[in-house]
């Protein structure tokens, strides 16, 4: 057994929020990694997709969640399994933001789909076709 005292979370701030490691690989040593995300109001995320299947689960805030081409509003409460290698962007309430609990398998890695980079991406975002582990999972 592991415990993760809030103290000891790590935390990673990018331009549209914070995430922080709740458990992972090397964070209480967990054999998945969970994340909570604080999503700034009004944040655009990026266009990119990821190789394995995610769990969010929205705890406060709203977000409109753009999946595969369909867009999905979601809220506090609302859960959603966002599959792999789906094409996927989100837009956080302009006034709320949100905040999430994310949970997926360690070591994911997350890619831009067309492999073009946005060229306003921030510096931890993948570049071209690369793909890149986020420091939240490890």
């Amino acid at each position: 057994m592991s415990v993760v005292l809030s103290g000891d979370s790590r935390k990673t701030e990018t331009p549209n929020g914070v995430m922080t490691t709740l458990a992972s690989p090397t964070q209480g040593g967990a054999g998945q990694a969970m994340w909570r995300v604080d999503a700034r109001p009004g944040m655009v995320g990026p266009v990119h997709a990821v190789d394995a299947e995610l769990v969010w689960t929205w705890l406060d805030g709203s977000a409109v969640v753009e999946l595969g081409g369909e867009r999905v509003e979601v809220g506090a409460g609302d859960t959603m399994v966002l599959p792999a290698n789906v094409s996927r962007q989100m837009f956080a309430d302009p006034v709320r933001g949100f905040v999430s609990i994310v949970v997926a398998p360690p070591g994911i890695e997350v890619y831009n789909p067309d492999g073009v980079s946005d060229p306003d991406a921030c510096d931890l975002a993948p570049k071209g076709t690369e793909r890149t582990v986020p420091p939240w999972v490890r």
